[in-house]
């Protein structure tokens, strides 16, 4: 299996540096994309596949809420794939956008007792399971999908983000 090729830009937020972003989205996302070939039979191209991530802040993720999704209200991670993909199909060369925001991001993580990485690395790795077809919308589809992040953060040493533990 091919790893991901990660393109990041940092348009709006106190965010730690791109070099420490790609350093982080690299190892969490690389995680993500080996736990699902390996225990989802999730088929990669031969090509590493590129996706695009955007660190920005709560107005402009507002914006681009209220322009795709019709929610004019700031949010944590938007995911937009490049084509319509299920689980289980050989993505296309490009995978697609994941859009963080800084100050929701960072709120989540205060209310919830975990660090501020810790969240990041499960938003990271929901928006990329979007990415491959995965939802949330209907209870046996959040079951499906909570059930796999929490199988990659324990992989990356992180404790269930849907449970009563305390992230390590």
């Amino acid at each position: 299996m091919s790893e991901i090729e990660i393109q990041i830009s940092v348009e709006e937020g106190p965010w730690p540096d791109e070099e420490a972003l790609l350093s982080l989205s690299d190892r969490v996302l690389g995680a993500a994309a080996r736990h699902l070939a390996r225990e989802e039979g999730q088929p990669f191209p031969d090509t590493p596949p590129e996706l695009s991530l955007l660190f920005t802040d709560d107005a402009s993720i507002r914006t681009i809420n209220a322009e795709w999704r019709g929610q004019d209200k700031p949010t944590n991670v938007l995911s937009f794939p490049a084509f319509p993909l299920e689980s289980g199909d050989l993505p296309g060369p490009m995978l697609g956008d994941i859009i963080l925001a800084y100050e929701t991001l960072q709120r989540e993580a205060a209310e919830m007792g975990k660090p501020f990485d810790a969240h990041l690395s499960h938003l990271l790795v929901h928006g990329f399971l979007h990415l491959f077809g995965y939802d949330h919308m209907e209870t046996d589809e959040a079951e499906e999908m909570e059930g796999l992040e929490t199988r990659i953060l324990g992989e990356l040493g992180l404790s269930d983000p849907y449970g009563d533990d305390p992230v390590q």
